[in-house]
């Protein structure tokens, strides 16, 4: 995709986030909050033998950390904990397709921040 695609790509997101909403009765949830800009991403998941069997976001902020959100939990459907475990920092921005200076990097990764602390629970770093 070119950068005015990849671009259309973040907005759809944040225009019409995937997976908005609240996990009914979640085994985990987490928020994460920048205070800088104020963007604020709550993650919940219901977890059922070792998959994610449902995942969802709410949030406020700009396009970038919604978008960041939507893209997330599109990725982490379905997958095991193992799989989830191996997603990188890196790998996370380069799903989000535009290269970020560091401020916006903080907003993109809200999302991955709260997967990555819920996932300590099963072991995770």
């Amino acid at each position: 995709m070119d950068d005015e695609e990849q671009m259309e790509f973040i907005m759809e997101h944040y225009r019409h986030p995937h997976n908005s909403g609240v996990v009914e009765n979640p085994t985990d949830e987490i928020t994460e909050y920048n205070p800088v800009c104020g963007d604020a991403v709550k993650v919940s998941m219901l977890i059922k033998d070792n998959r994610v069997q449902d995942i969802r976001f709410v949030g406020r902020g700009c396009s970038i950390s919604q978008a960041s959100a939507s893209i997330l939990t599109d990725e982490a459907r379905g997958k095991n904990i193992e799989e989830l475990k191996k997603i990188t920092e890196k790998e996370h921005l380069d799903s989000i397709g535009i290269k970020l200076g560091p401020s916006r990097e903080k907003c993109a990764l809200l999302s991955f921040n709260a997967l990555k602390k819920i996932l300590v629970k099963y072991g995770g770093e």
